[in-house]
């Protein structure tokens, strides 16, 4: 089974709760579930960046740098 297969690790109830936190709105099901689906793409983007950026300055910790790195760089 592919990775993209798996059900998001994201719950729907927390991006529900972040976005009526933050925006006041409420979501349907199917729109938590696709703000999950490109969060968890954005995290594995940051976190691939982040263990290469960590590797690269021979550490084998990724550390709170790596993912600032990752943002000054642009990011996606």
């Amino acid at each position: 089974m592919a990775a993209d297969d798996i059900m998001s690790k994201i719950s729907k109830a927390t991006i529900k709760k972040i976005v009526r936190m933050h925006n006041g709105a409420k979501l349907s099901d199917k729109a938590a579930e696709a703000i999950a689906a490109v969060l968890e793409k954005k995290a594995k983007s940051i976190a691939s960046y982040a263990v290469k950026n960590a590797k690269r300055k021979n550490r084998d910790v990724v550390l709170k740098e790596d993912i600032e790195d990752y943002m000054l760089k642009g990011g996606d």
